[in-house]
C-alpha cells in the first residue's frame, strides 16, 4: 500500500527542491514533477516527490483525517494491551 501526505512548503531551497512540514517534522522533497509551487503551499508529497498542489482546506481536512485515524488506531491498541 502506498501513502501520500498533505505537506505545507515551508521553504524553498533551489534545483526543485523545497522543506515541507507535516505535524511538525520536517523534510526535504522535489519539486521536479508539480510547476509553480511557493512558499505556504500545500503539495501531496509521495516518496519524496510533490505529485500535486492542493488548497490549503482541503489539505486541512485530509490531515484531520489522518489525526482520527492515529487516534482510532491507539485507543484501539490501548484495549488490546489491557
Amino acid at each position: 500500500m502506498c501513502l501520500a501526505i498533505p505537506a505545507r512548503v515551508v521553504q524553498l531551497l533551489g534545483d526543485d527542491r523545497a522543506l515541507t512540514e507535516v505535524g511538525g517534522v520536517r523534510s526535504e522533497i522535489s519539486l521536479g514533477l508539480v510547476d509553480g509551487v511557493g512558499v505556504g503551499d500545500y503539495v501531496i508529497v509521495h516518496v519524496g516527490y510533490a505529485i500535486s498542489r492542493l488548497d490549503e482546506e482541503e489539505a486541512a481536512r485530509t490531515l484531520a483525517l489522518f489525526a482520527q485515524m492515529v487516534e482510532q488506531h491507539e485507543e484501539q491498541a490501548g484495549e488490546v494491551h489491557q
